[in-house]
């Protein structure tokens, strides 16, 4: 298998003080443990990282930016969603 015909492999990392992973970048490897050590030796040179996962980039999938409105806007119509719905007691006047 040639270097062209490794798979693209996104990259996460979660940050010593993070509690969540976040996407860093993408990168070409043969398998995923070459994948694993590649997003070490590029992504987390100067320590930042405890954890990574890498997932094959053909595995992921997306929303077409064409369906944005009717994916996001039904939230829109459930005002009980919305803090302002909310009456709060007096003695919470600082929130």
């Amino acid at each position: 298998m040639s270097n062209k015909e490794w798979p693209l492999w996104e990259v996460f990392i979660r940050a010593k003080q993070g509690l969540n992973h976040k996407h860093v970048g993408s990168l070409h490897a043969a398998d995923v443990q070459m994948a694993i050590e590649n997003a070490r030796d590029v992504y987390t040179r100067r320590m930042e990282g405890v954890s990574i996962w890498v997932v094959e980039s053909k595995h992921l999938h997306a929303n077409e930016p064409s369906e944005q409105d009717e994916l996001f806007d039904p939230a829109n119509d459930k005002i009980y969603r919305h803090p302002t719905f909310y009456i709060l007691p007096e003695e919470l006047n600082h929130m």
